[in-house]
Parts: C-alpha cells; structure tokens; sequence
C-alpha cells in the first residue's frame, strides 16, 4: 500500500468489536515493529533440553548459550537450568529479540513479561507476549562493548 506520497506503508484497520487495531500488512511488507516503531532485529532465541558442544554456562542468568556470537544469522540456543527463574514462556515458547532506542518508551501499552533489567553492562532488556509469543526487547548503552555475554 502506498500513501499519498507514493511511500509504501503498513496498513491498519480498526476491528469493530475491538478498541485496539488490528495490524494488517501485505506480503512484502515489514511488521510494524519495525517499519512503524524502528525496532532491529537482534536474534531469535531457541529453547532447548539438548546440550550442544559449544554451548556456554552463564551461572548468574541459569542459561547455557550456544551460536550466539556465531551465527550469522542471529540464532541463540538456550538451555535453562533447572532453578531457572523465568515464566515458562520464555523456557519453552522461541522469542524474537529487538534492539529499541527507548525501552521504557517500547513498553507503553505492551503486556510486560519479564520487567525491565540490567542482565550486563551496557543492556537493559524486558521480554513482553504477543499473542503469546514472547518478545524481547533490548536497549544497548552507546558505544557500549559488549562482553559477549548474552541478553537472554
């Protein structure tokens, strides 16, 4: 769809029955997190109960990571321990990770999971649902380097 500017746009459409829109994008378009909110794509996180080789224990967040800082793709392999105190969402359920500018702004209006915290230097991170997916939204200090350890 484009705006009368000729700028191809995301389309919402006000549902009836419904207070909040309901987001409808074509094919070729992005989702509105990023086309609309600016959001950028960080990783995707993948639960799992399978060791793997190169997996590393990060003992103060009770997860072993693997292909974090390796995959060009951005996939992350979790295995939580067994006292791992997350909701069982982001135990079982892949989340998609966001970088935003704002963190507190990118939470208003959003259902908040995992509060906003500080896993390490230079991030705060919050995880929220979306239809039941978990979100993870990450807000790095600049120029921050990074340790490689990961967020969540």
């Amino acid at each position: 769809m484009q705006d009368d500017d000729g700028v191809q746009s995301c389309r919402f459409i006000a549902k009836r029955r419904s207070r909040l829109p309901e987001y409808l994008r074509q094919d070729n378009e992005p989702p509105a997190a990023i086309a609309r909110n600016g959001w950028r794509y960080h990783h995707i996180g993948i639960p799992t109960q399978t060791p793997r080789p190169d997996e590393i224990h990060v003992p103060h967040l009770y997860i072993h990571v693997a292909g974090f800082q390796t995959s060009p793709f951005g996939v992350e392999w979790m295995r939580f321990d067994p006292d791992a105190p997350y909701p069982e969402a982001v135990k079982t359920i892949p989340h998609v990770a966001f970088e935003v500018d704002d963190l507190a702004h990118a939470l208003v209006g959003q259902e908040i999971l995992i509060p906003p915290n500080s896993p390490s230097a230079g991030v705060k991170v919050a995880m929220i649902l979306d239809h039941g997916a978990p979100i993870e939204l990450m807000e790095f200090s600049p120029r921050q380097e990074s340790q490689g350890e990961p967020a969540l």
